[in-house]
């Protein structure tokens, strides 16, 4: 493509294709199409692109200084070659140009990793998403006992409340998905606040996860954790929140559907069976943001969590914010730390991504793959910033010294 574009000699292409200029069109309308596509279907990814040139940003410097240290041999031979005094100037301007701003481009890379070791800060605690999602099924109390395998502090799930008052453990409106609704009560609807408590301990919660296999570590289940799997019921909020008191760990959820016409009601009783539990209520993180004060009336021992930043005129102090990983910059992350904010953000489950918000500071993350990340030690690079420096300037200094011989070389 270089070649047509500069109109320098490609026998072999011209040999293939009597019009290579309609191969170039061509292949920049694919190239378009696929990334409109790519964009269309990836719409939420796109949001992630800050943090991930912050985890890669310094490699990636080093790469594309490489790779535009390697154009200068056939750009240096194409200028040799050209009778077109006006089109070497435009080339040799751009090509400088671009080396210009790639040999100054770490003046803007900011990564959250390029700092001293004893400035890192600690690692982030775990929050189990529905549990270990990858190793049983979501919001069950096998879920649950794995996640405090992998030594999360926080369980993190979804409550809803069934027909006769019952709170239990449920992300979808409907059954379908993660029970047998449709096998056991094939004529009913499968809205999930519509069956009472005795049908809903009807429903088996557990083998979906073997035949579905939602995530590739459902095929590494050993026999037993298989067995256990398959003899999973939908939990009720009162026996989770005995599980968590057990284990020592806290509590985070909300409480479903929001949009209920008798959603205070839901609260109420929630709030209930929370105080009956008899688990300390510093335990307990509650993320509604539905009759919010009735509840810090009731429960005021109850941790209050917010899915939204703080507000510039708050009347209240914010102390616990959990909201998506992509809508904090390190920055604001560092902020809130300082001012003793506590940052949960979700849902993280590579190790780079982890790396990059332990380095910015979070106080925890939620996650899928819990037993992954509790292996981590270590953020998966730290540089400091004075031998990033020294990096920065040896590779440009190479690549300045290749490109110089190579167009004395050619010439």
């Amino acid at each position: 493509l270089i070649c047509l574009a500069c109109k320098m000699p490609c026998a072999p292409l011209t040999a293939l294709c009597p019009a290579p200029q309609i191969l170039l069109i061509l292949t920049a309308l694919v190239v378009a199409a696929a990334f409109t596509g790519l964009g269309i279907k990836w719409a939420e990814e796109w949001k992630s692109a800050r943090i991930s040139l912050q985890a890669t940003g310094p490699f990636l410097h080093i790469g594309t200084v490489g790779g535009m240290t390697l154009l200068a041999w056939p750009l240096a031979s194409f200028i040799y070659r050209t009778r077109n005094t006006g089109l070497r100037v435009f080339l040799l301007l751009v090509y400088w140009a671009a080396m210009i701003a790639l040999y100054l481009a770490p003046l803007g890379i900011t990564s959250p990793c390029i700092m001293e070791e004893n400035q890192l800060p600690p690692k982030p605690a775990l929050v189990g998403h529905r549990g270990a999602p990858m190793l049983a099924p979501e919001n069950t109390l096998m879920s649950l006992h794995k996640a405090v395998e992998c030594d999360v502090q926080v369980f993190e799930t979804d409550v809803m409340v069934s027909a006769d008052g019952v709170p239990f453990l449920m992300h979808d409106e409907e059954l379908t998905r993660t029970t047998n609704v449709q096998a056991v009560f094939p004529d009913r609807a499968a809205q999930s606040t519509a069956f009472n408590w005795t049908d809903l301990q009807q429903l088996d919660a557990g083998s979906w996860f073997l035949e579905r296999r939602p995530f590739p570590t459902v095929q590494s289940l050993s026999p037993g954790d298989r067995n256990e799997t398959t003899q999973q019921r939908i939990p009720s909020l009162e026996q989770a929140l005995e599980a968590a008191k057990q284990s020592n760990i806290s509590i985070m959820f909300d409480l479903r559907p929001e949009n209920h016409s008798d959603y205070q009601n839901f609260v109420n009783i929630t709030l209930g069976v929370i105080l009956q539990s008899g688990i300390p209520l510093q335990q307990v993180l509650w993320l509604p943001d539905g009759f919010r004060e009735d509840v810090k009336q009731q429960a005021p021992g109850v941790q209050q969590v917010y899915g939204r930043k703080r507000l510039k005129n708050e009347k209240e102090p914010v102390l616990h914010v959990n909201l998506p990983y992509q809508d904090m910059s390190s920055e604001e992350i560092r902020e809130y730390r300082q001012d003793n904010i506590s940052v949960n953000l979700y849902v993280v489950n590579q190790p780079w991504l982890y790396s990059v918000l332990w380095c910015s500071g979070v106080s925890s993350v939620t996650t899928n793959a819990c037993q992954v990340l509790k292996e981590m030690k270590h953020p998966i690079w730290l540089l400091p910033s004075s031998t990033y420096f020294m990096i920065w300037i040896v590779v440009d200094c190479v690549s300045f010294l290749i490109i110089i011989w190579a167009f004395i070389l050619l010439k």
